[in-house]
């Protein structure tokens, strides 16, 4: 602590991000990046703007993102007025606690859940209620019905992290329903992996501010770019926020590449089937070894074993070379959430449990 610090600073508990080790070999399953590489399409539209542009600002709006995600969702009636963009999902969030949280009653969102929400309620002075999921790890809609304006928001991963449990669109209808007068926000980081969108909704639910990134189903983590989909005043929200704190949050490397990977379709499915395809081959593996997997709807799987300690166990993957991610919640600590990873990597963690349970 320094006498320097602005009061709020020693206030905060700053979010802690997965692991990032640098060992030679490393079967990294820890951090839920996508095993295969982004759209060679992206990767060409980002080769090209590395040269003399560069010495000029990017799009501030990065509107040529902004129509390719609204043009993927046309469906829907989403035009690029019902879009926002933003340095990673992250910032998003960031931007709508700032923007659409701050009533002066607390935010609900479940217990189990990403780790960046009481981050950001500390950061942005925005109370919050944390509520139980159910016995079996999932989300209930009941949990946030009734409330009125005795809460100032909701937000809740779809699927959650860290289980990978998700909602149907059925429940977020009902909460969505049953809060017209405060803002609902799902985060789906993961919905690509075996969820459904509730994107569909913006057109009929004035309140509904959905989240996506490109760090997961579209492989560019490295690249920092994340919307947001809802109706235009929530949208007006954000953009005001972000103009009065960073005008340029995508660079032109990012704009073009994310472009790009929207728009190649093909690449993006084909690549998530991948993942979902070695999700459910994994999971029969480890129920064979006597864990338990909650289903999983993203490209990760939590699972636990009755007769052996997790925090043990993850500790002998990491002698083994592989890293997956341990929690400390009292509810959660005898799980492991493991990243979908190549059908190689994940015959090799099967390899290194087989003999740890051994």
């Amino acid at each position: 602590m320094s006498k320097f610090w602005s009061p709020i600073v020693s206030r905060l508990t700053p979010y802690t991000p997965g692991e990032q080790p640098k060992i030679a070999n490393l079967v990294k399953l820890n951090t839920n990046e996508n095993p295969y590489g982004p759209s060679p399409r992206a990767v060409e539209a980002i080769r090209r703007e590395i040269g003399d542009s560069l010495r000029l600002y990017p799009n501030p709006d990065a509107e040529p993102l902004k129509i390719a995600i609204a043009k993927r969702h046309e469906l829907q009636g989403i035009t690029t007025r019902e879009v926002f963009v933003g340095n990673g999902s992250d910032e998003v969030l960031a931007h709508a606690f700032q923007a659409l949280l701050k009533h002066g009653a607390p935010i609900l969102f479940p217990d189990i859940t990403y780790s960046f929400y009481p981050t950001y309620a500390g950061l942005y002075e925005v109370d919050y209620k944390a509520t139980p999921l159910a016995d079996d790890f999932t989300i209930r809609a009941d949990d946030y019905l009734g409330h009125g304006e005795a809460i100032g928001g909701i937000i809740f991963p779809n699927p959650n992290a860290p289980t990978g449990c998700l909602m149907p669109l059925a429940g977020i209808e009902r909460i969505l329903q049953g809060n017209p007068g405060r803002v609902v926000i799902v985060d789906e980081a993961y919905i690509d992996f075996g969820g459904e969108t509730a994107i569909p909704l913006v057109a009929r639910y004035p309140n509904l501010l959905v989240v996506q990134t490109l760090s997961k189903s579209r492989s560019l983590a490295g690249l920092r770019v994340g919307f947001a989909v809802g109706h235009a005043d929530l949208i007006d929200a954000l953009e005001r926020v972000k103009n009065s704190f960073n005008s340029y949050p995508l660079d032109r490397p990012a704009i073009a590449g994310a472009t790009a990977a929207i728009e190649d379709e093909a690449y993006f499915l084909r690549t998530c089937q991948a993942v979902i395809t070695s999700r459910e081959k994994l999971v029969a593996q480890l129920s064979e070894l006597g864990f338990e997997v909650l289903p999983s709807a993203a490209n990760f799987v939590f699972a636990r074993h009755a007769q052996h300690d997790a925090a043990k166990l993850a500790a002998g993957l990491r002698a083994d070379g592989i890293i997956v991610r341990h929690f400390s919640h009292a509810r959660i600590n005898q799980f492991l959430r493991i990243t979908i990873g190549t059908d190689v990597a994940c015959q090799t963690l099967v390899d290194a449990l087989k003999k740890q349970l051994a």
